[in-house]
């Protein structure tokens, strides 16, 4: 997948974000497929591979968010909105380290990025109504989309909720409840929707349909094929006339 640039394309990296519920298999899968690649990409861990102890602010706040939802998997410590604006603040810290990289010409990965937010959070602001829950995690989405740039590109893993909860617990050495595991449930089929929602940066890959080996083979293909005539990487809040965050390009109007 590309983006079609306005002007001349970009010399930087794709961006690309791997979105799934706890024990989807979205780390795994992402790992085996950059295995074969010749040209490694640099892989951002998702929320709950960060163990803590790595300097920088974006830990920082992940670590108060852990705090306060008291071990919930999902980082619900009763606040939706105030939750999804540090999760937000933790992405863009995400990107602002990885910029460099981008610039480089390298591709990233990020293990979960905004969706996971929007989809976490929606539900929790609409318990019981999944019209809402996606109209609402469409409008997050626009929210995050004034914090940093989007994803070019956005591999989700899904499966039967109920096996992604028997790799979670097994991975986590944990049971969730009944109400975590219901949470879940939702949470995958909310996932779906927003991904019908834009086709044009989803890429699916249903383990209901494919084996390990053929979904780690269309995330390796989605990744690779990702690059090329990418548009420039703007600033949200400087729009239309900012440079670019990577090249440094300003727009043919603004450089006249």
């Amino acid at each position: 997948m590309t983006t079609t640039p306005v002007g001349p394309p970009c010399s930087r990296g794709p961006l690309i974000s791997a979105e799934g519920l706890n024990g989807v298999g979205k780390t795994y899968l992402t790992n085996r497929a950059v295995e074969v690649l010749a040209v490694k990409p640099l892989m951002l861990d998702e929320f709950s591979q960060r163990a803590g102890g790595r300097p920088g602010l974006g830990e920082a706040l992940l670590t108060s968010l852990r705090q306060a939802s008291a071990g919930d998997p999902f980082l619900r410590g009763g606040t939706p909105m105030a939750e999804a604006l540090i999760l937000m603040a933790i992405k863009r810290h995400d990107l602002d380290t990885v910029l460099s990289d981008l610039a480089s010409g390298r591709t990233v990965v990020e293990g979960r990025c905004v969706d996971t937010t929007a989809v976490c959070q929606a539900l929790l602001l609409h318990p019981g109504d999944m019209d809402a829950a996606l109209k609402t995690a469409i409008d997050l989405l626009d929210l995050a989309s004034s914090y940093r740039p989007l994803p070019d590109l956005t591999i989700l893993v899904t499966d039967d909720a109920s096996k992604a909860l028997e790799r979670a617990q097994r991975r986590d050495r944990c049971v969730f409840t009944g109400e975590q595991a219901d949470f879940m449930r939702v949470a995958g089929e909310l996932f779906e929707q927003l991904a019908a929602t834009d086709p044009a940066r989803y890429r699916v890959v249903d383990r209901r349909s494919v084996d390990e080996y053929e979904a780690a083979e269309q995330i390796r293909a989605w990744i690779q094929g990702a690059g090329g005539a990418l548009s420039c990487l703007k600033e949200p809040w400087q729009v239309p006339d900012a440079a670019c965050m990577c090249c440094g390009r300003l727009p043919a109007a603004a450089a006249a």
